[in-house]
């Protein structure tokens, strides 16, 4: 079972090893990766206000200039640990123990806005791009679709699939064959911010667990959430869970 999860906009500082762009999930995508983080780059040395402003989706010049660094020869991390914000945050990596981090590390698919797909642990720098503003003249979530999709979906092509993305991440990559998603309902109406949070607190509980497969996950118990109903329609099956906590 492969587990798919969005990327934060915000992230942690630091890092302790070399970031190196041809280790990354997908070595056939390193010339795609590399013209993309070369326009980022001539954008961030440009130091337009304005459009840095944009692509970062930040306002104060003082927050705008902290992210203008030379990312290719910053400190990398695991992406998994890179990341924070509200799934993050409430899957707390850095406190499971080593078996359900080893968990994590080999079943989670992450979709970078910069970097594309990524291992939970392909080691990346800090970078900042606001999810959906284009670098330059590429729209990030086509030109990743363009050049990847191919590439999940024959990685994934004896997988179960959990989709735990957002879905705007849908424009990089979508299943093709059967997959699950999670819905999230509290006092009749879909929620979105809890939903960020029941991700984290889902994938935990399934990293604990070592869960292997969608039927097994299916009988997990998780605090606070209750199974209101199971759709499918087409391959996307979706499990709406009723927050009752």
């Amino acid at each position: 079972m492969k587990i798919l999860l969005a990327p934060s906009e915000t992230k942690i500082s630091g890092g302790e090893a070399p970031f190196r762009l041809d280790t990354l999930l997908f070595p056939e995508l390193l010339p795609y990766r590399t013209k993309l983080l070369h326009s980022y780059t001539n954008i961030l040395q440009k130091g337009d206000m304005q459009v840095l402003s944009k692509m970062f989706g930040l306002k104060k010049e003082a927050d705008i200039r902290s992210h203008i660094r030379d990312i290719i020869h910053e400190p990398a991390m695991k992406a998994i640990e890179r990341y924070t914000g509200v799934a993050f945050d409430h899957l707390s990596y850095t406190t499971l123990d080593t078996k359900a981090q080893k968990y994590i590390d080999e079943h989670v698919i992450l979709n970078s806005n910069l970097f594309g797909y990524l291992r939970a642990d392909d080691l990346i720098p800090e970078y900042r791009l606001k999810q959906g503003e284009p670098v330059g003249e590429i729209r990030v979530e086509k030109f990743y679709h363009e050049h990847g999709a191919a590439e999940m979906e024959k990685y994934l092509a004896d997988e179960e699939v959990l989709d735990l993305r957002a879905g705007f991440y849908d424009k990089f990559y979508k299943p093709a064959n059967p997959y699950t998603t999670l819905k999230f309902i509290k006092g009749g109406k879909v929620v979105s911010h809890w939903a960020k949070a029941y991700r984290g607190i889902v994938l935990r509980e399934i990293a604990k667990s070592r869960v292997e497969s969608i039927d097994d996950f299916m009988k997990l118990p998780i605090q606070g959430l209750v199974i209101q109903e199971i759709q499918t329609k087409k391959n996307k099956t979706e499990i709406i869970y009723s927050i009752e906590a």
